[in-house]
């Protein structure tokens, strides 16, 4: 995909909004909620060499769910 194809707001691999708030200018202060969170180098490493570092993936193609909802949970 060229650069000029890539869309900051979508995931590279589904195509689903991704929720970067670098993408958006209302929140491009704010960090991005892949951040706080790890992701898998095999997960960066199957997408092809063309799509990487486009833009964010998406929490589910990123395999990050759970982690962003264990990190929203409240502390007992």
């Amino acid at each position: 995909m060229p650069d000029s194809d890539a869309k900051p707001d979508l995931c590279p691999a589904c195509g689903a909004r991704n929720d970067c708030s670098l993408a958006d200018p209302r929140t491009a202060d704010q960090a991005c909620w892949c951040y706080g969170v790890s992701i898998d180098p095999a997960v960066l490493e199957a997408l092809p060499a063309a799509l990487r570092d486009k833009s964010c993936l998406c929490p589910r193609c990123a395999q990050v769910e759970a982690q962003l909802q264990a990190a929203a949970r409240p502390i007992p």
